[in-house]
């Protein structure tokens, strides 16, 4: 089944995902969907300095935004952000240096962000990585997992309260494709049970976000959440983790802006806001998250596992926090 499953993933993203499939859908965009500005208001994006996160900083920036960069490494971020102000004009760009992969240091940056900011209007979840060996980060979480899922997890659970006092708020994670072929694993979250393959490991956390995104839309009505897939996109990320399939695809290659394009949707248009929450969306339409007869569907058991476990996991980066010293009442409590 699995090989079927890949195998129809394969031929189906050729035609979907390229640059091809981007063409043939964007015959159907609105264009005044983009025809707006979002002046005051608030934009956080992860994974902001390269690739979709930066050309998506960049669009929002151009319709007047303020734009937060979540960046790990500082030099890049402000190179990115000279970018992104002198093209623009906009000057409403900030940079922080946060890694996703390093779990307490996310929690510790979402509740500074908090008490630093009155709102926030927009999450968008970009940052991701691809390692093909199995390495545990300062919390001795696996790395993929902590900065594709865990990451994730615990910066927009943390940023939830700050999102429901904004207008028109929503949350948007950039997913994959890839997703499509793994169904969850809740007994083996952190990929020490089989062989280590990073792909697979990268489109089981990917899986792992549409769950949660599904979860949250339903714990929390008055935000908007989605997530996406930005097709396969020719972006440093994806030359640097997956160079046989980059050089394979070459120039069918989505542009990173093509990538980008449902992701600054999403984020600024009314038609988005009108579209149910907890969906995955393609070339701004909403999509099915199983292939046709695929064995991927997750039990309401499996889904509540998922989340208390990362729930566990969650409580025991705070409570490594608080035992350091840094107690903080204002804790939130990850549920």
């Amino acid at each position: 089944m699995s090989i079927y499953r890949n195998a129809i993933w394969f031929l189906n993203g050729i035609q979907q995902y390229t640059r091809k499939g981007y063409a043939a859908a964007s015959k159907d965009f609105e264009t005044k969907d983009l025809e707006v500005s979002v002046v005051g208001r608030s934009f956080l994006i992860t994974g902001a300095n390269s690739g979709i996160g930066k050309a998506t900083a960049m669009a929002i920036a151009k319709k007047g935004g303020t734009v937060h960069l979540v960046c790990r490494n500082k030099d890049k971020a402000e190179e990115a952000k000279s970018e992104i102000v002198s093209e623009s004009g906009n000057a409403e760009v900030y940079v922080h240096v946060v890694d996703m992969s390093q779990t307490r240091k996310v929690w510790e940056f979402a509740e500074a962000f908090k008490k630093e900011h009155p709102s926030l209007n927009v999450l968008i979840n970009n940052a991701g990585c691809m390692i093909h060996k199995r390495e545990l980060n300062a919390e001795g979480l696996e790395m993929n997992f902590a900065t594709n899922t865990m990451g994730v997890y615990i910066l927009t659970q943390s940023l939830i309260p700050l999102l429901q006092k904004s207008r028109d708020p929503r949350v948007i994670t950039v997913s994959s494709g890839g997703m499509l072929v793994q169904n969850l694993r809740v007994d083996d979250l952190q990929s020490e049970k089989d062989h280590f393959d990073g792909v697979m490991v990268y489109a089981q956390n990917k899986r792992q976000q549409v769950v949660l995104t599904e979860h949250w839309a339903k714990a929390n009505p008055v935000i908007h959440f989605s997530v996406m897939h930005p097709g396969w996109v020719d972006t440093p990320a994806v030359s640097t983790a997956m160079p046989q399939f980059h050089q394979m695809m070459g120039d069918r290659l989505r542009s990173v802006d093509q990538g980008a394009d449902t992701v600054v949707w999403l984020a600024l248009s009314r038609a988005a806001a009108r579209k149910s929450s907890g969906q995955f969306f393609q070339d701004r339409k909403s999509v099915p998250t199983h292939l046709p007869l695929a064995w991927t569907h997750s039990s309401a058991e499996e889904i509540h596992s998922f989340i208390t476990q990362l729930e566990t996991l969650a409580r025991a980066v705070q409570s490594q926090h608080d035992l350091k010293g840094h107690t903080d009442t204002s804790v939130p409590q990850f549920v």
